[in-house]
């Protein structure tokens, strides 16, 4: 790049973190009279990087024409080359494309060697990579980034490595893909490539981090990126689904309020103008936060914006009904959102609520299944996140199972995993199951150990419906083997005089089922018959 072309990609050092007053100058000045073409893609960029998308399309229309107005051809074709930049990372595939092809026909008969064509090449095989063509896109971004590094074009050659990272990743070559991306954030963090590149970056980068469930890389990079954005006052560089994995790394990490505050940013920013294609996933993202601090009137009311915005609410709508009790309701929606899913990556997002709700509606078959097929999905992607997630899910299932002793072994693993992952809602979920198995096995020391350790994080998240959910599990001190939530229902219809086919009827459940929460509830209380039973639940309150 010339020396104008880098100023005019907001390279200039009285811009570089100023571009609130450089879009509200500019602005002006276009208002009131003839920018050129130069200030009109700096108009551009500031507006970018201050996320006003309506007025960066506008500048970047307004800079195409007036450098063919100067026939300078080769500079209207990158202008359109970066006004169709933001279309395809906004999801707009179709003007993306009119835009690029109004570029490349700009460019006939220049030289093919020009960084111009680089873009133009690029550009041309974004579309296959965002559909999954690995292989085609593969081979037009490596040529692009050896042109590139031949040119010296920084910006050229991070983009072409971010487009060859994606395209290894497709193919299963994750190792290699993180290698490539990895070198792209030096350049980025060393800020030698231009600020929309270096946005461009940090959200794809962190995207596919979290696609890959490399929460690792993705929470370094984006504790980088809001470096990156405390430096630069007014910078709203988050485009995309960069807002939402950015909520879901705050999440995992336990800070919800800063999730909630960024998951309500993400919706107001993505709502646009223009709309932006993810505005549904930022909204489900909010739904998911408001669902774990138990705000289930607003969970439920983000996760049917998300619906309306074209995003499934699946598995969180799910998960929602669980929390509320509607098992009836929660069953059908994860199993009719797994027969849609077919691509491993997505049933693994979905198999963990599946584990959930099945267990919830003594399908225990159906609960082994599918902790069986997630911990296939997660011994072949070998992730420590979605290791974690399979062996929480195997250990429920066997606790569930009455096999506490191989349960404790799979929850253990799972523990320490997400440990190492710093994830505190996550550990204490799997200290809540820890417990459990203690004192099935009869160790109700350890037991206590694991439910304070578990109730102090609930506290300290604020995770209302897991203090509930300890609170009924963990019982009461009378109840030295308290009944989960389904055994309780049994146990009241048996003290009501109920036989067996008749709570089954009510419960929506098999006769095999309620004979087993039964000799559950025996074997769990120590009783002998349903008149103890009935007994022992006048005793215990649990009947008025």
């Amino acid at each position: 790049m010339s020396g104008s072309d880098r100023e005019g990609l907001g390279r200039g050092p009285s811009e570089r973190r100023l571009w609130g007053e450089v879009f509200a100058d500019l602005s002006v000045a276009r208002r009131e009279g003839e920018p050129s073409a130069e200030d009109l893609e700096r108009l551009a960029v500031a507006a970018y990087m201050v996320g006003r998308d309506d007025a960066c399309e506008s500048a970047w229309v307004a800079a195409h024409q007036a450098w063919l107005g100067r026939g300078e051809a080769e500079r209207a074709a990158r202008c359109a080359f970066w006004h169709a930049l933001g279309l395809f990372f906004r999801g707009d595939l179709a003007p993306a494309m009119g835009w690029v092809a109004r570029g490349g026909r700009l460019l006939t008969g220049s030289p093919h060697d020009s960084v111009a064509h680089v873009w133009l090449g690029m550009l041309q095989a974004l579309p296959s990579l965002f559909e999954g063509d690995s292989e085609a896109a593969s081979s037009s971004f490596r040529e692009a980034g050896e042109i590139a590094e031949r040119l010296a074009d920084v910006d050229a050659t991070a983009f072409a490595r971010i487009g060859s990272g994606y395209a290894l990743i497709l193919q299963g070559r994750t190792p290699e893909g993180m290698a490539l991306l990895d070198e792209v954030m030096v350049s980025v963090t060393a800020e030698e490539v231009a600020p929309m590149i270096a946005g461009i970056a940090y959200c794809q980068v962190i995207a596919l981090c979290q696609a890959v469930f490399d929460v690792r890389r993705a929470r370094e990079w984006t504790d980088a990126l809001t470096r990156w954005c405390d430096a630069q006052p007014d910078l709203v560089p988050f485009r995309g689904n960069c807002l939402v994995h950015r909520c879901e790394v705050f999440q995992l990490q336990g800070a919800w309020t800063v999730a909630l505050d960024s998951a309500r940013q993400a919706c107001e920013w993505l709502a646009g103008p223009p709309a932006w294609d993810t505005l549904g996933s930022a909204y489900y993202q909010l739904g998911e936060i408001q669902r774990l601090r138990g705000e289930f009137a607003e969970a439920e009311k983000s996760y049917r914006q998300a619906s309306v915005a074209g995003r499934d609410p699946e598995p969180g709508m799910s998960l929602l009904r669980l929390a509320q009790g509607r098992v009836d309701l929660a069953s059908p929606a994860i199993r009719r959102a797994l027969d849609e899913a077919h691509d491993p990556i997505a049933r693994s997002r979905l198999l963990p609520a599946s584990v959930d709700v099945m267990l919830e509606a003594d399908d225990i078959e159906a609960a082994r299944a599918a902790a069986d097929e997630l911990a296939a999905i997660a011994a072949q992607i070998d992730a420590s996140y979605l290791n974690a997630v399979a062996r929480e899910a195997c250990g429920s299932v066997l606790l569930s199972g009455g096999d506490p002793q191989a349960a404790l072994t799979e929850l253990r693993l799972a523990q320490r995993l997400w440990h190492a992952l710093e994830a505190p809602h996550q550990v204490a979920r799997v200290r809540v199951l820890i417990g459990i198995a203690c004192r099935e096995l009869g160790d109700g020391a350890s037991a206590e150990l694991e439910f304070e350790g578990a109730r102090v994080a609930f506290q300290e998240l604020d995770a209302a419906p897991d203090l509930g959910r300890l609170a009924r599990l963990a019982g009461s001190s009378e109840m030295e083997a308290p009944l989960s939530r389904r055994e309780t229902e049994v146990m009241l219809l048996v003290a009501e005089g109920k036989s067996n086919r008749a709570i089954a009827a009510k419960l929506f459940i098999s006769e095999k089922t309620v004979a087993r929460h039964v000799s559950n509830i025996f074997t769990k209380l120590q009783l002998s018959s349903r008149a103890e039973a009935t007994a022992y639940a006048y005793k215990h309150g649990l009947v008025r």
